[in-house]
């Protein structure tokens, strides 16, 4: 069925743009709106960006310029700064046009062209609103026509302004193993960036979303605040920068850190989306619009149901052969997960993986593991009644192994400096259409020998350092850009050809965790760190941004607490184990396959059910949240106590989400619990005692519509 499309042009040419003063440009979802008016000299403001007006007619044009070039008279953070080929390094944008695409029931993008009076050059912001989910989407398009190349010096996707007495940013940040922590400051007088420049993983050190609060620090339920997220898997920047006068400019989009593009005539470069949404009703409202918005645009299949699987790392490292795996099918099944994942080292011969430190970029079944190949695997799987799935870097190379020795130009690395190993290992360049073709050829030779392979592990451990291509020669100011466009190239390739096939997208922990990558991905690995506890926190801050089904949540030996509290936690994600369970105690066995059978059960309502953190780990020592189906039937409550003190007793949590007019039965689950019954009236005005006084202990609660 062809999409209709209700296309409206306004104007195509400066002067004429002066006949539309006090245009006003209106994005909408349901509950917001983002207005734009043009002014008598075709300039392009913000106006507002709220709650959805009754009148938006009357809101006047603000001081603020929507999309602000340097080299003008602005002299502060500009969105777009470029150097024309006759060495002039200012533009000046004027409203040239807008079209409006009603994309489908749900969706309409608004393009907004602005152009230069004097030099060949326009941009293009793509304005799209998502309707239900109260979503934004903003990116941006730049070409030219000059007579040589432009170079790009800054290229925001989106800029946004606040007038407000103060400003609350919440970020995070951490390092390898201790992902997600949470900061939340003042912003004063000045500029704030938070930025990545890790080049082949979006972070490892800042993530890239963050809240923003007006007036003051919003809470769970109270608050004007700002979400935001760059779906780029690079270099990120965002640029918080407070004036003379108090107002508040955001600028969002790839970091332009030694990132000079140059722009031939005729092409077009194109930012990545910088998605956000607004909420006057807290950091609740926020992430539940963004999970709602990734079930059905941002994730790869995020409406399929995702598998609980077993991987064998924990159990075996890199010490395996066929019969030591073959004998963890059997294991899976008892377990009564769905998939059994293949971890690092089944692969080279001439340098074998048997540790990090050699074979990687040689993607051949080792011969003395596996004689008779993954395929064998795959039988022997399929005969257990459960799925196969495979572990693969193929973005990297170690220089022990027969790739470096064929190709030892494929490696970013500088000239006339030592190589850098990090884990043991280079980066491979993208760049080099051969090997783009290289890497597509590793995975699309592994499916189409073994079609039985149901899930893929895709991981990146390590960034760039001393990186430098040998394809790009001269122009080594876009490699961090034009690494992962290349990145995107290859999975849109793959994607074509396997267009339903689960991959976990893994880097060294979290160190991909974005929506420009989850197109392509079902689920991301949020950390190494599979502590119980630490992953209560982790989960926690990813919440805000992602829905559950795509955090990959496995029960583990880290940590110290029970094996109930691990599966617990594990359990608010998607569910998975990487963990030796041939230690398991027959009480362990049936602890783990009835768990197993609950979060089966309730999975959709974890996955996708709205979600409501009721009780912050940062606030108290303990956690408490919930998700509730859409229709308000059903509902699952976790609740986690940390390092509680001795004889500490917690208060009742009030519960959220329900209808109040219905009847609710609640059972604790996991363990030998009674049933009850409330109304949902009390249930979300007087609560629960959900939280025993023991520490490192944790409940989960079914709750039931009678």
């Amino acid at each position: 069925m062809k999409r209709k499309l209700l296309i409206i042009v306004l104007s195509v040419f400066y002067p004429a743009a002066q006949l539309l003063a006090q245009q006003q440009i209106a994005i909408e979802t349901n509950h917001l709106q983002w207005l734009l008016q043009v002014n008598e000299k075709g300039k392009l403001y913000q106006s507002y960006l709220g709650e959805k007006l009754s009148t938006p007619a009357e809101v006047k044009a603000s001081r603020h310029q929507a999309y602000i070039a340097a080299g003008m008279n602005d002299l502060f953070e500009p969105a777009i700064r470029v150097t024309h080929k006759d060495g002039n390094p200012s533009l000046d944008l004027v409203f040239a046009g807008v079209e409006t695409k009603k994309e489908d029931a749900n969706t309409s993008t608004t393009i907004i062209t602005l152009k230069d009076p004097v030099y060949p050059i326009q941009v293009k912001l793509h304005l799209t609103a998502y309707y239900r989910e109260n979503i934004f989407k903003s990116f941006t398009e730049i070409t030219h026509q000059e007579k040589g190349t432009v170079t790009l010096h800054n290229y925001a996707s989106a800029m946004l302004h606040f007038d407000a007495p103060h400003y609350w940013l919440t970020q995070f940040h951490g390092d390898w193993a201790e992902e997600m922590k949470v900061q939340e400051t003042e912003l004063t007088s000045g500029i704030k960036i938070l930025d990545s420049k890790l080049g082949s993983r979006a972070h490892m050190y800042q993530p890239p979303f963050f809240f923003l609060s007006l007036d003051q620090p919003a809470d769970e339920n109270n608050g004007e605040v700002l979400a935001g997220t760059l779906a780029w898997s690079g270099n990120f920047r965002f640029a918080f920068e407070v004036d003379e006068q108090n107002a508040l400019r955001m600028i969002a989009g790839m970091n332009n850190y030694a990132a000079d593009y140059p722009l031939p005539a005729g092409k077009s470069f194109i930012t990545p989306a910088f998605i956000f949404t607004y909420s006057t009703t807290g950091k609740g409202t926020a992430s539940r619009n963004f999970h709602s918005w990734a079930g059905k645009y941002g994730v790869m299949d995020g409406d399929s149901s995702r598998m609980v699987l077993l991987n064998n790392w924990e159990a075996t490292g890199f010490d395996f052969d066929e019969q030591k795996l073959t004998s963890l099918f059997a294991e899976t099944r008892k377990l009564g997960a769905d998939l059994f994942l293949l971890d690092d080292g089944w692969f080279a011969n001439k340098y074998p993986r048997n540790s990090d430190h050699a074979g990687l970029g040689d993607w051949e079944e080792n011969k003395a593991k596996l004689p008779h190949g993954i395929g064998h695997l795959v039988k022997e799987a399929t005969a257990n009644q459960i799925k196969f799935g495979i572990w693969l870097e193929p973005e990297m190379i170690n220089p022990r192994s027969k790739l470096y020795e064929d190709h030892p130009d494929w490696v970013l690395k500088l000239p006339n400096r030592p190589e850098d190993y990090f884990r043991n290992q280079l980066v491979l360049d993208l760049v080099n259409p051969a090997v783009q073709d290289f890497v597509y050829d590793v995975v699309d030779k592994l499916l189409t020998k073994n079609p039985g392979i149901a899930y893929i592990k895709w991981d990146c451990n390590r960034m760039m350092t001393n990186a430098w291509s040998p394809f790009l020669k001269e122009q080594q100011s876009s490699l961090s850009i034009a690494y992962t466009q290349s990145l995107y190239k290859i999975l849109e390739k793959l994607r074509v050809k396997y267009p339903h096939l689960p991959m976990m997208l893994c880097s060294g922990g979290g160190g991909r965790v974005d929506y420009g990558a989850l197109r392509y991905f079902t689920e991301f690995w949020p950390s190494d760190n599979t502590d119980g506890l630490e992953r209560v926190f982790m989960q926690w801050g990813y919440s805000y941004f992602f829905p559950s089904f795509t955090i990959s949540s496995h029960v583990t030996s880290w940590g110290k607490q029970s094996l109930k509290f691990r599966t617990d936690v594990a359990m608010m994600g998607r569910l998975g184990y990487d963990i030796d369970v041939n230690k398991f105690t027959e009480e362990e066995w049936r602890f783990s396959q009835e768990a197993i059978k609950n979060y089966n059960r309730l999975k959709d309502v974890i996955a996708h059910g709205a979600l409501y953190r009721l009780v912050s780990p940062y606030k108290e020592r303990r956690a408490v949240l919930m998700y509730v189906n859409d229709n308000k039937t059903k509902s699952v409550l976790f609740a986690y106590n940390l390092h509680t003190q001795y004889g500490e007793q917690f208060r009742k949590v009030r519960l959220n989400g329900l209808d109040p007019q219905k009847k609710y039965t609640v059972k604790e689950i996991n363990a030998e619990g009674k049933e009850s019954a409330y109304s949902g009236d009390y249930l979300m005005k007087i609560g629960l005692p959900v939280s025993s006084e023991k520490e490192l202990t944790s409940k989960v609660f079914e709750i039931t519509a009678m």
